[in-house]
């Protein structure tokens, strides 16, 4: 699990919360169940009216995914696909079928069998570009569905402050308690601004990171079983998966493994 997106949240009203204390407020004038349940509530109505049931399902869905982060680096795939290359080069394609239960995921125990049956590469290719296409389109839904929430959010919040606003001229007449209810009407500015800012753009933005991890993680998969069809010998499939990923692996491993081949 990738603690980055509960570290930075908690760390952010963290932040709000010292500053309220060294200011000398009090954080009860600021949970104010009115405003808060129009700002939340209303934001996530015209988020759901934007969009379809099935896109909200598919977000709310991918809040698991998004607070667990990515299974694992992208690069971390590039020796499991050595080893099938490898283990291909030796004994041949189909017995590729035997790596079927040890696969990582669903979509590398796609590909194996894909090769074990000798399925040719052009039709492999387009069933694996295929599903990544998919796969990137629902996490884009799910981000863009967050996103939109973090644009409602604000106006939502100016839409509350001018409906206390307007509470606040009703009641003229009582100038010892304006003071109050002035501050009271700009709470749901406030948590328009921080619900935006503090909760559903970085969901969005996780939500985009963990799903370019996984998008790079099937591209390598794809390219790394075509490679292997095409009978790539295991160290230059190496060498051209790492020159693919965007955070390099450990340069020690990789020199220790080629070692290794190199040996054999």
């Amino acid at each position: 699990m990738d603690p980055a997106f509960i570290i930075g949240v908690l760390a952010a009203f963290g932040a709000l919360f010292a500053m309220i204390t060294m200011e000398g407020a009090h954080l009860s004038a600021l949970l104010l169940p009115a405003p808060m349940i129009l700002v939340l509530g209303s934001t996530i109505g015209v988020g759901i009216a934007s969009h379809t049931m099935r896109d909200t399902i598919l977000a709310v869905t991918s809040l698991g995914r998004m607070v667990r982060g990515a299974k694992a680096p992208a690069a971390a795939v590039i020796p499991v696909l050595v080893g099938y290359a490898e283990k291909a080069r030796g004994e041949g394609l189909l017995a590729l079928e035997q790596e079927l239960e040890g696969a990582p995921d669903a979509f590398t125990r796609q590909a194996l069998q894909s090769l074990a049956d000798g399925t040719d590469a052009e039709d492999l290719r387009l069933v694996m570009e295929d599903e990544s296409a998919a796969t990137a389109a629902r996490n884009h839904v799910a981000s863009r569905f967050f996103s939109s929430l973090g644009g409602y959010a604000p106006t939502i919040g100016i839409v509350g402050t001018v409906v206390s606003l307007t509470h606040v001229l009703e009641n003229l007449d009582e100038p010892d308690h304006l003071g109050p209810m002035i501050a009271s009407a700009f709470v749901a500015t406030l948590w328009g601004l921080l619900s935006a800012n503090f909760i559903w753009n970085p969901i969005a933005g996780r939500l985009s990171r963990v799903g370019a991890v996984e998008i790079e993680r099937m591209t390598l998969v794809t390219e790394g079983m075509l490679a292997i069809q095409s009978g790539s010998a295991p160290h230059l499939l190496r060498e051209r998966l790492e020159a693919m990923v965007s955070v390099k692996p450990k340069r020690g491993a990789g020199k220790a493994e080629k070692r290794a081949e190199d040996a054999t």
